[in-house]
Formats: C-alpha cells, sequence, structure tokens
C-alpha cells in the first residue's frame, strides 16, 4: 500500500472552512487555503452555504494538490449540525445553523420527549445546540420534511459522502450534546426512535474508517488520483484529542480554542457533572466517553475586542494585578458555566487603554477555561490546542488558576487539521513526536495567584 504523507482536510470551523493539507510525518500544515463561514439568512430558516462551502472544498482540494501531491482526504467539523438527505442523496432541507432561535419556541413540547442528561451525556441547551431539537423544530415547522428524508448523517460524514458516495455516521459528533446517542451504552437514544428515524439513520463507523475512494466526478474536477481515500472524519475537539490519546497516558486535559473553549478530561476520577452549567458528555474517537464542559471564548473575545488592538506593556499587566481590574461572565451569556449572567467589569470600561483590556480579558478567559476543567474533575497536564496558544497571558494565568502544568500544542491553527490528518494512518504507524514542555510561567508570582482567588471569591458572590 503507498505510504501516506500529504493528507488534505476539509476542516468547517463555526467561523472559517478551510482546507489544509497535513504533512502526517512532521505533524505540520504546509498548505492551507479558508473562506468565511457565512450563514445565509433564509428562506426557509439561517443556514449554512453548502454550495458555496463545497465549491471552494474542490478549487483548494485542486490548488493544494498540485503544490504538494494529496495521498487522502479526512473532514473534521464543528459540532451541532446534522445534514437530512432525500432519496437522490440531495439535501431534503438546509443545514440548519444552531445559533437559530427557532428551536427554542417548541422549548415545550421537545422537552417533554427528550431523553434524561444521565442516558445522553447532553445538557439541554439554548438555540439548536442540541441536534435533537433542531430535526423536532424542522420535522414540526415543516410536516412533509418527514417523508422527504431517506438518510441523516453527522456533519463531517456529509462532506466524506460528498467525497466518496459512502453515507456514514460517526460517534464523535453523535456524542456532541445532540441528545441522539447514549456514550455509555454506544448506541443510539430512544428520541431516534420518538421522531422516526431509526431506519434513516447512517452505519455508525470509526473516525478513522477508510470510506472508499474519491467519486470519478470528483477526482476529474479536482485532478486528485481516483485511488485517493477518503476517510471517515470526526467532530473538530476530538480531532484535537486524538493525537494524545494515541501519545499519553491518562489523566491529562486537553483545552481546545477557537469560537468554542472545549475542555476535556481524560482519565479524570468519577466526578458528578452539573447538566446546569453546559458539561456534558463527549465521546473520543475511540469511542469512551470523555467528561467536557465549554463556553464560546472565541466569540467573547471577539465581543470584547471588537477588532481593538492587542498590544500591551508589562506596565498594563502590572496595573491590571495590582488594582484588581476585572472582567466577570458571561460575555455570551446563551451558554458556558455562567449561562444567563450578564458580564460586568470591576472598574469602568471607558477609563482602561486598550493594553489593560486585553490583559483583563485574557485573564478572564483562563479563570472560565480554569472552570470548566475543575467542573469536570481535570487531572494532570493542561494542553492547550488551538489560537490562544498565542496569547502568553491566557497560559500563564490558566496555569496559576489551574495549579497545574500547562502545555501549548503550538501551531495556533493546526490543532484541529493534525488529529483529523492522522485519522489516515493507523496506530501503529503514527509518529511518536514529542510534546512541547510545559510553559515556563511566572505562575508562582503572589499577584497571580492572588488575582485567581480574589476573581474566584467575586465571581461565587455575583452568582448567589
Amino acid at each position: 500500500m503507498k505510504q501516506v504523507r500529504h493528507v488534505a482536510v476539509i476542516d468547517i470551523g463555526k467561523t472559517n472552512a478551510k482546507v489544509a493539507v497535513v504533512d502526517v510525518i512532521d505533524e505540520q500544515e504546509i498548505g492551507v487555503m479558508t473562506r468565511p463561514n457565512h450563514v445565509r439568512p433564509g428562506p426557509p430558516y439561517p443556514h449554512y452555504d453548502i454550495d458555496g462551502h463545497w465549491a471552494f472544498i474542490c478549487q483548494a482540494l485542486g490548488d493544494l494538490h498540485r503544490k504538494h501531491r494529496i495521498d487522502a482526504v479526512s473532514v473534521t467539523t464543528h459540532g451541532a449540525s446534522i445534514v437530512l438527505l432525500d432519496d437522490s442523496g440531495d439535501l431534503a432541507a438546509p443545514v440548519l445553523d444552531y445559533e437559530f432561535e427557532g428551536p427554542d419556541d417548541l422549548t415545550e413540547e421537545y422537552d417533554a420527549i427528550r431523553p434524561d442528561f444521565n442516558e445522553t451525556g447532553s445538557p439541554r441547551l439554548k438555540m439548536g445546540l442540541n441536534v435533537g431539537a433542531q430535526l423536532f423544530w424542522q420535522m414540526t415547522s415543516d410536516d412533509t420534511l418527514a417523508d422527504r428524508i431517506a438518510t441523516v448523517l453527522t456533519y463531517p460524514q456529509y462532506w466524506a459522502f460528498r467525497l466518496s458516495g459512502v453515507v456514514a455516521n460517526e460517534v464523535t459528533s453523535l456524542g456532541c450534546h445532540t441528545d441522539l446517542w447514549c456514550p455509555e451504552k454506544q448506541h443510539f437514544s430512544a428520541l431516534v426512535e420518538q421522531l422516526n428515524l431509526t431506519d434513516k439513520m447512517a452505519p455508525v463507523r470509526k473516525a478513522s474508517d477508510c470510506l472508499g475512494t474519491l467519486r470519478p466526478q470528483i477526482a476529474a474536477e479536482t485532478g486528485l488520483p481516483l485511488s485517493v481515500p477518503v476517510y471517515c472524519g470526526i467532530h473538530d475537539s476530538n480531532a484535537s484529542l486524538y493525537p494524545h490519546l494515541l501519545k499519553r497516558q491518562a489523566p491529562f486535559s486537553i483545552v481546545s480554542t477557537g469560537t468554542w473553549v472545549i475542555t476535556l478530561a481524560v482519565g479524570r476520577p468519577s466526578k458528578p457533572l452539573d447538566a446546569t452549567r453546559d458539561t456534558l458528555i463527549n465521546v473520543n474517537a475511540l469511542g469512551d466517553p470523555v467528561p467536557s464542559a465549554r463556553f464560546m471564548g472565541g466569540r467573547e473575545y471577539e465581543m470584547i475586542l471588537d477588532g481593538a488592538d492587542t498590544d500591551f506593556t508589562e506596565a498594563d499587566v502590572a496595573s491590571v494585578l495590582d488594582n484588581d481590574i476585572m472582567l466577570f461572565p458571561a460575555i455570551d451569556p446563551r451558554s458556558g458555566p455562567f449561562q444567563g449572567r450578564q458580564h460586568n467589569w470591576s472598574v469602568e470600561e471607558s477609563t482602561l487603554n486598550s493594553g489593560q483590556r486585553f490583559v483583563t480579558l485574557s485573564f478572564y478567559l483562563a479563570l472560565t477555561t480554569s472552570v470548566c476543567l475543575d467542573m469536570t474533575g481535570a487531572d494532570g497536564p493542561v494542553i492547550v490546542e488551538g489560537p490562544f496558544t498565542q496569547n502568553r497571558l491566557y497560559l500563564e494565568m490558566l496555569q496559576a488558576a489551574t495549579q497545574r502544568p500547562v502545555e501549548s500544542a503550538g501551531g495556533s491553527v493546526t490543532g484541529t487539521s493534525i488529529g483529523a490528518a492522522l485519522l489516515a494512518l493507523d496506530n501503529k504507524r503514527h509518529p511518536k513526536t514529542p510534546f512541547k514542555r510545559p510553559l515556563e510561567a511566572s505562575n508562582a508570582d503572589p499577584g497571580l495567584q492572588q488575582y485567581v482567588k480574589k476573581w474566584t471569591e467575586r465571581t461565587a458572590r455575583l452568582n448567589l
């Protein structure tokens, strides 16, 4: 069998879509093309630009293949999305944007049929963040939809289907607060039968399964060989986790950063999860339950900065610590451990310069991440993936708050793509690249420790 080295990864995030070529030996992205993930307003409801994504994917695969010679294709996407196909393999309905609030109109009716948290590990979330709520709303709002649905696919596997022609579902996306999966029993929940979708769910495959090779028309359009294999694909947070599952001994935790900051606790001691604080059970690529918590950290970062400068000085850091300048949750109150609460500053925000605002925001994000880790009973080193690895203030405060080693996985935007690319290798062939050394942060500084203590105490009082 031909050795796989350059894997093209289709990586659909909530903010951007990209196609990256990953060198799986060096575990580095060597080519990337991106486009914004704009939501189309409707009708019939806000939905993703599937046709635009597909045209971009095909063009990017062709361009990147000419530069780097692609050996295989894998997929990773955000969660909380489902795809409904008709008998022809076309969309039976647009792919609903999970931030659409329409499903909230049927909250009472949906709550009457959804499974309990103890069965699914899925907390009850607003908007369309529970895929089951999306499906219930779509099928209730359009009484012809049920008859049009022939196949139900999780989102990464839809793109794998477009490439290979093979339909599949996969557990990391099914286990992503969908209400459709039972992590402990590893089968569909009772909700699938309630929605009369049992016979329409595509077969469940492993993330690392090869579904087949490229469809002839895709090979012709992109210039890739017909023999290029297409792998089943994986939910993005679990893509970040996957390399560490292969190389590390538990316990450890992954912090996947992007639009969402998602903490995943591997090998943690048993600790009850609080479904009201956006904790959940994810399912990793090996099929095992993973206690998790999350908040929209990347979205909150953008909301506060609003395009402002991120430069800061050590004088700004000292000012924030010395004067207890703090930001309290929640900037986006729709999710996370402090959902339903409105953010506030300990001082008048207008009195702060841009550096002080950035420092305070970075500390807030780290402290909220620490709360998420604590709720899942996380233990061992903390490995940060994604854009926040470039924020020294965030890493240092996270280490101060958790009192555990914090490691930056490096590569500010490559965590998910590398994990998805490694699916194309069998376990025995995974390279054993050493991980980064733990952050050598000055987290013993009493100023940082005092800041953690005061923020934690004041946040607790605000929540009373």
